[in-house]
């Protein structure tokens, strides 16, 4: 085992969060979290944000970054809860890459949390309930093509996040917001047949009824420590 660290990054609606990790996913030393700009939020200043944080956090050889909308080959293609259309084709991985001076990979935040509580068997399926709503799929261990289902219509022409999101959840509150979730719980186990659900982010902890037996809440702490994953040779194919 090497003494590498690798200095994870997710970002989210509401915050920023950071943290080096060993090469068990274990954090090391001190979290931190910067709240994200309020909306329009600009490439740039997640950039500067990320730049000036991860000098707080110590030595680090590689960074993983999960980002809340659509990437591919390190760059952004949907940010739906930034508010502004800068995102569209932005070079994240790059430009990080250039303030940071060490290499970068990125995957969609709901991906990198799912690394972290997969066990490789079957289909296996991530939902992340905050700002809006993420998700990944995984047969087998591997990641599957990404579906953006939270920009994908699930009522009466709302998306998801529209549907299920932070906003909706304050608008409506909690009991028929749980309401609503028992409802995609059941859309999603139709179209998708999982093997095991796993849901994650904030306002997970919001759900108030008994799940089924393959429905599992996972620590939001996942979307830190799966970064370390990221860097496994099986996802070397994500990133160019």
């Amino acid at each position: 085992m090497s003494d590498r660290r690798t200095l994870a990054v997710d970002i989210g609606g509401t915050g920023i969060k950071f943290a080096a990790l060993d090469d068990n996913g274990r954090i090391v030393g001190d979290p931190a979290r910067v709240p994200t700009p309020p909306k329009p939020v600009a490439p740039e200043q997640v950039v500067a944000i990320v730049e000036e944080t991860s000098g707080k956090l110590g030595e680090f050889a590689r960074v993983s970054v999960g980002f809340p909308g659509m990437v591919r080959g390190g760059r952004v293609l949907t940010a739906p809860n930034l508010g502004t259309a800068d995102w569209r084709s932005y070079p994240l991985s790059s430009r990080l890459e250039r303030r940071l001076r060490r290499p970068v990979r990125m995957l969609n935040d709901a991906e990198v949390q799912g690394l972290g509580v997969i066990k490789g068997k079957g289909l296996e399926c991530v939902l992340t309930l905050g700002t809006g709503v993420g998700s990944a799929i995984y047969r087998d261990g591997g990641l599957m093509p990404h579906l953006e289902l939270g920009q994908h219509p699930i009522w009466k022409s709302k998306t998801y996040d529209e549907y299920l999101g932070a906003a909706a959840l304050a608008a409506k509150g909690v009991d028929k917001w749980n309401r609503r979730i028992r409802r995609m719980l059941n859309i999603v186990r139709t179209l998708l047949n999982y093997d095991r659900l796993y849901i994650g982010g904030g306002n997970a902890a919001r759900i108030n009824f008994k799940l089924p037996p393959d429905v599992t809440i996972v620590s939001n702490e996942a979307g830190i420590t799966g970064g370390v994953r990221l860097w496994e040779p099986r996802l070397d194919r994500f990133f160019p």
